[in-house]
């Protein structure tokens, strides 16, 4: 019995061609010799355009009233002065003023995500006679402007004796129909088959809700928290018509008392800014990940 060596192997005529890049260690194709995608040649020049006025912000808070004051401005403190944080810090009221916002946001975040989650649920598993109509009526309130509802929220305030009080500035932001139909969004897009399966072992509906859906609810739970809690933060208008006395405000409305009449201190404007956005920006930063997951999970991506 005598062995023969294999000839060379042919390629078959219907075999398909190699493909021509091959994928990337990490699955993703990367497009020519950059070692990241081509967006990122033009996102990261916008990056550095909508960060200009945080570093402005930041610089201008270390600078004496003299420096900011100057024609041309200054683009870059001659040396730190802290004088503006010193009288920020040094105001009383000021530690008063950040427990208040931080009080007011605490609770809006805590009660949108308890009853956005509960209307969210059902909106989305529970069928009711006008459900689809009162869901249609709920979106268009988003529609709203509050200019329009501004005085009937004053008037009801001053019947409930709110007003002046951080009860007025809470009671209005107790749920809002943006995290009720975030979260909505987000249960659809959940299997029923895991909520099947724990009514078969007898769970109640509260029960599948808190124990199943909201665990795996947690990018929409991060976003309707991080969305209301800038929102809340950032809120100026209702307060200023809300209340009347310093030790109720907000730290956004105290921070208007920094600017006088007929002098300002920017300085110290520009150093309780800094402090104003410090908490913002870190909520932001921290639940990134999470904000990103949550709009492409609900469709709601650009």
């Amino acid at each position: 019995m005598t062995l023969t060596r294999p000839g060379p192997r042919t390629a078959s005529p219907t075999a398909s061609p190699a493909p021509a890049t091959a994928p990337a260690p990490d699955g993703k194709r990367r497009g020519g010799f950059l070692p990241f995608s081509g967006w990122h040649l033009l996102l990261a020049p916008l990056a550095l355009l909508f960060a200009i006025p945080l570093v402005w912000l930041l610089l201008s808070s270390v600078m004496s009233d003299a420096e900011i004051n100057r024609f041309p401005p200054a683009l870059w403190p001659s040396g730190i002065d802290l004088g503006g944080y010193r009288y920020v810090l040094g105001n009383a009221l000021f530690p008063r003023w950040f427990t208040n916002s931080l009080i007011v946001s605490a609770v809006a975040v805590t009660t949108n995500l308890l009853f956005g989650a509960l209307g969210g649920y059902a909106f989305a598993r529970m069928r009711f006679a006008g459900s689809k109509a009162l869901l249609v009526l709920m979106l268009a309130t988003m529609a709203v402007p509050f200019q329009l509802t501004m005085i009937p929220t004053f008037m009801v305030m001053k019947r409930l004796g709110l007003i002046d009080t951080l009860g007025a500035l809470v009671l209005p932001s107790l749920v809002t129909p943006f995290a009720v139909f975030l979260l909505r969004q987000f249960f659809l897009s959940l299997p029923r088959e895991l909520e099947e399966a724990a009514w078969l072992d007898g769970c109640s509906r509260m029960r599948v809700l808190f124990t199943i859906v909201l665990p795996l609810s947690r990018p929409a739970l991060s976003t309707v928290a991080v969305l209301t809690f800038l929102t809340t933060w950032n809120d100026l208008t209702w307060p200023l018509i809300a209340i009347n006395h310093d030790t109720h405000y907000t730290l956004q409305l105290g921070l208007t008392t920094f600017q006088g009449q007929h002098h300002t201190r920017w300085s110290a404007v520009m150093a309780g800014n800094v402090l104003t956005v410090l908490p913002v920006l870190l909520a932001f930063l921290g639940a990134q990940k999470s904000f990103i997951r949550s709009l492409t999970s609900t469709g709601l991506k650009g």
